[in-house]
């Protein structure tokens, strides 16, 4: 049987996210401390006690899931559990693409956090927080959901930015 590794990307971000595991684990509490240095600030504290609007922000949600998905790797390498022997492949979705590279050892922890913190301002600078929206679509074709996007645009942008249908 193949086994992969996979990351979630943005969107999967909760109040308290991570805590439960830190305080289980000093494998995970060991990432959140590196995150927190690499970015020279408690990002932990934020994760584990802080308000999800915050958190939400993109400069902070990114390195946070990053931190979490690592962290859960680190507890299962504490039972034995390899990536480099478990698995034949190892993937995420959008920003979970660099936890992906982290887990692979491709980027180190730090300069992962690091590069999502920069890469999750860059992004907030783009769209400032309340411009735009985004909105998952599921059953539809492409066809149907670039004529409702065109419908709900009354005059605005409204656009197709994903299109990870089978077709």
């Amino acid at each position: 049987m193949t086994r992969a590794f996979i990351f979630p990307g943005q969107g999967s971000q909760s109040a308290g996210m991570g805590k439960a595991l830190a305080q289980a684990s000093p494998a995970a509490r060991a990432v959140f401390e590196e995150v927190d240095c690499a970015l020279g600030e408690h990002l932990s504290r934020l994760m584990f006690d802080g308000s999800l609007t915050e958190l939400t922000l993109t400069e902070n949600a990114q390195p946070a899931i990053m931190a979490v998905g690592i962290a859960v790797l680190r507890v299962l390498e504490e039972g034995g559990i390899r990536v480099a022997d478990t698995a034949a492949f190892v993937a995420g979705h959008s920003l979970g693409e660099y936890s992906a590279l982290c887990a692979s050892g491709v980027l180190t922890l730090a300069d992962t956090a690091r590069l999502l913190r920069l890469r999750g301002r860059a992004m907030q600078a783009a769209v400032p927080v309340g411009v735009g929206a985004m909105a998952v679509i599921i059953g539809l074709d492409l066809e149907t959901v670039l004529a409702v996007a065109a419908d709900a645009a009354q005059g605005d942008v409204c656009e197709v930015a994903n299109d990870n249908a089978p077709g």
